[in-house]
């Protein structure tokens, strides 16, 4: 039987959530970085699904390099923030909880790995992509949002 706080940390709840309350308008930094970050995957062509076909049939390092400097980056923050540790730009602490393996995982990433191969869209750039005017990724989204609707309704009956 799982814990309640290994459930915790599996879910959708954030452990460092803040406990400040800002105005609306403080929101608005995440919009702004969104763009930002939408426009660099463009410029980059990491949204392209020619790229992503490219990366799946083994014929071009360009995504691999994007996603392995991606990964190198996120390793060095999170070890600076561990070993520093650093604080929010609000002065609240950021603490990073080890998560357990499971059997699960190699099924959740082969689901999204097969996903993404056929789409050519993560979750991350689908916003930008259909921002490009590739309208037809709506119907990824749509997909998307309905297959964490499900997996959110069933959660509690799988075995985790």
């Amino acid at each position: 039987m799982i814990k309640e706080k290994d459930t915790r940390h599996q879910g959708s709840i954030c452990t460092n959530e803040s406990k400040l309350n800002h105005q609306w308008y403080h929101q608005l930094k995440y919009l702004f970085v969104g763009i930002l970050f939408g426009i660099i995957f463009v410029k980059a062509e990491i949204i392209s699904w020619f790229r992503i076909q490219e990366m799946f049939r083994l014929q071009s390092f360009h995504m691999y390099g994007v996603i392995g400097s991606a990964v190198l980056t996120g390793m060095i923050s999170v070890w600076i923030i561990k070993k520093f540790k650093i604080k929010t730009i609000y002065g609240e602490p950021i603490s990073i909880v080890d998560k357990k393996f499971n059997k699960g995982q190699i099924y959740g990433g082969l689901i999204f790995g097969f996903g993404w191969a056929i789409t050519g869209a993560c979750p991350g750039p689908l916003f930008a992509q259909i921002g490009t005017g590739a309208f037809a990724v709506i119907i990824t989204l749509l997909s998307a949002v309905f297959g964490t609707w499900v997996y959110g309704y069933f959660r509690d009956k799988m075995p985790h």
